[in-house]
């Protein structure tokens, strides 16, 4: 792995937060001032197709980048667009499993509100 790739991937697992290619940018050329931002799209890339961590595609907003590689929901505010994991409960998979007669080997669940600190600004 590249210093520039390796720099990108601890970015990403450093953090709990889901974040944009443009903060990641921003926080790689903290740590590597020549780092262009093509290389930084390029190696996220990368890192996607490898499996090393997952792209979030997002409605209307930059697509997200997590650590977590194995499916679960997200909580997305669609005011601030803040994206959280969320964790489902054990075993509600098993009857859209039994209704569609074969195993769910993946999903892209999001679910949208707004968040504590988004109406707490409105009132």
């Amino acid at each position: 792995m590249t210093r520039q790739r390796q720099l990108i991937y601890d970015i990403i697992l450093a953090a709990p937060e889901h974040r944009t290619a443009e903060e990641i940018y921003d926080l790689a050329r903290a740590e590597m001032p020549s780092l262009a931002r093509g290389t930084v799209y390029r190696n996220l890339g990368l890192l996607v197709r490898d499996g090393q961590i997952r792209k979030l595609e997002m409605a209307d907003a930059p697509a997200r980048y997590d650590r977590e590689r194995e499916a679960h929901p997200h909580l997305v505010c669609q005011r601030c667009g803040r994206v959280e994991d969320l964790v489902l409960p054990e075993g509600l998979l098993d009857p859209l499993e039994k209704g569609l007669g074969e195993p769910v080997t993946g999903y892209d669940l999001k679910l949208y509100h707004i968040c504590p600190a988004c109406r707490k600004a409105a009132n």
